[in-house]
């Protein structure tokens, strides 16, 4: 799954691999703040990767060479995906004005090693209706500090997009399976390539994207940082996709939600719950089931747009002191906190929103975190969610590592998978996963903890609360739409819009 915009600006730089453990690559990653867009439905090795985290075109950003000689160039990562693709330098979008400083391509005339695979044309297209289109081919790829010799990647000769991506989840969810409709037709992608090449010993990474305002976090393939997070580090298990029956995203149980402030403590529950939910990198906020989107929303003081599909909340509430507190895998599984500092986003990358009307009339206007979606989903934990995790993505035993994050350290204590199929270093399992069932009805929260989030005391209980229920959503009355990618990339920046009861400036 990817998000974007298509604002200009400035892009990231990877940073330097200190020394690793043998057989592990790290990756720094770095951030560009935008709104959502999904990707179509349908001592051992190790390696770092820097993250750059880029506010101007949105998402988590890997510096990458291709080809021989390298050529330098800037991707999207994505643990919603599997592909790698590049635009072509034919590409018209890169001739275009407006994306010409931005744009992140390869001249496959300039590598010696370029090779048209013959496999049928690279096709994948998005919810939005932004596309890339052209052929595959093999070439050297370089990430952090490790180099694969014959990486098969999709090159974007037709495409809408001045960017290509880095997707790192499971190889039956590339573009190729639904283009043939044959899970035969998947190639070894990134991950499986350093495992087949020696870099690391087993599929499997782990993401620190750090907190909403640092700069880089990273991704190491092949080992898990102990450094990085605090407390334990619980494993739950990896759902098949009901459709297929196999492993195509990373789907885990959401098994419980807690609301926290000042003011009490709240257990907030789902009729869909477990919530079959997808750890998604590529997606910028969080999308849950409508009853729970209703009762976190009525907690935080979030409103909600219906005309232009996003709900908002004043910035003041980043520093409420709040959190949420999700569950996985059950009693006893996995537990992360968010808090609401990490959930209150700039709605305008060049400019403020201001609430014109209504009980927040006057004072400025964020974006939620954390939004809905419908009853059949896709229900996902973007980067929302995901910078208050470390997260083991482990695509040999099906499992998810989680524990909560130690943000803006500089510490690090790097251990290696030993071997294929070796277990998650340090992580125990859910004990009570087998006993998961879907929840038959709910009732309404007390909302003890709506109060706390309108204050910028700091919540300090954890416990307590009564069972879950649907809520009663806010709504904003009155609303004049406006696409949301228009308060987002600065086109609108010396016209006055009012929009869901916002001042756009």
């Amino acid at each position: 799954m990817r998000t974007t915009s298509f604002a200009a600006g400035a892009i990231f730089a990877a940073a330097a691999n200190a020394a690793l453990p043998d057989g592990v690559a790290q990756l720094d990653v770095g951030r560009r703040q935008a709104h959502p867009r999904l990707r179509r439905r349908a001592t051992a090795n190790t390696d770092s990767t820097s993250i750059a985290n880029d506010l101007s075109e949105g998402g988590y950003f890997v510096t990458c060479k291709i080809g021989t000689p390298a050529q330098t160039l800037t991707l999207q990562l994505d643990t919603g995906s599997s592909d790698i693709w590049v635009p072509s330098s034919s590409a018209s979008v890169c001739e275009s004005s407006r994306n010409s400083d931005g744009c992140s391509l390869v001249n496959s005339a300039d590598s010696s090693t370029f090779v048209v695979t013959g496999k049928d044309e690279f096709s994948i297209a998005y919810v939005d209706g932004s596309h890339s289109d052209g052929s595959y081919f093999t070439d050297v790829f370089s990430i952090g500090s490790s180099t694969v010799t014959n990486m098969t990647m999709g090159l974007g000769e037709s495409t809408d997009i001045n960017f290509g991506l880095v997707g790192v989840g499971y190889k039956t969810d590339e573009a190729i399976v639904s283009t043939e409709e044959d899970l035969s037709a998947a190639y070894n992608n990134l991950p499986l390539v350093m495992v087949q090449e020696g870099v690391i010993k087993t599929n499997a990474y782990s993401l620190w994207l750090n907190d909403l305002d640092a700069s880089t976090g990273n991704l190491l393939f092949g080992g898990v940082d102990t450094a990085k997070y605090t407390g334990d580090m619980i494993k739950v298990d990896v759902y098949t996709d009901p459709d297929t029956g196999t492993f195509s995203s990373f789907i885990v149980a959401l098994t419980s939600v807690e609301a926290v402030s000042s003011s009490g403590s709240d257990t907030l529950t789902s009729t869909s719950f477990p919530v079959a939910v997808v750890l998604d990198s590529g997606t910028t906020l969080s999308y849950v089931p409508q009853d729970l989107a209703e009762q976190i929303w009525k907690e935080t003081g979030a409103v909600y747009n219906a005309e232009a599909a996003v709900a908002v909340i004043p910035c003041s509430r980043a520093s409420s002191g709040g959190y949420f507190t999700f569950g996985f895998g059950g009693p006893n599984g996995a537990s992360i906190k968010v808090a609401m500092d990490e959930l209150v986003l700039d709605l305008y990358s060049s400019g403020t929103a201001t609430f014109s009307s209504g009980q927040y009339k006057g004072e400025a206007a964020c974006e939620f975190g954390i939004q809905n979606s419908s009853s059949s989903g896709p229900f996902l934990l973007g980067d929302t969610f995901l910078r208050s995790a470390y997260v083991v993505y482990d695509l040999v035993n099906n499992e998810i590592g989680l524990a909560q994050t130690n943000f803006n350290t500089s510490d690090s204590n790097i251990v290696a998978f030993a071997s294929s199929g070796a277990p998650i270093p340090s992580a125990t399992a859910a004990p009570s996963q087998a006993q998961v069932t879907q929840t038959p009805t709910f009732t309404t929260p007390a909302f003890a903890a709506e109060s706390g989030f309108g204050s910028t005391a700091t919540a300090t209980s954890s416990s307590g609360g009564s069972s879950g229920g649907s809520g009663g959503g806010s709504n904003a009355a009155g609303v004049n739409a406006v696409p949301m990618d228009l308060l987002r990339i600065g086109v609108i920046s010396a016209t006055l819009f009012a929009a869901g009861g916002l001042l756009i400036l």
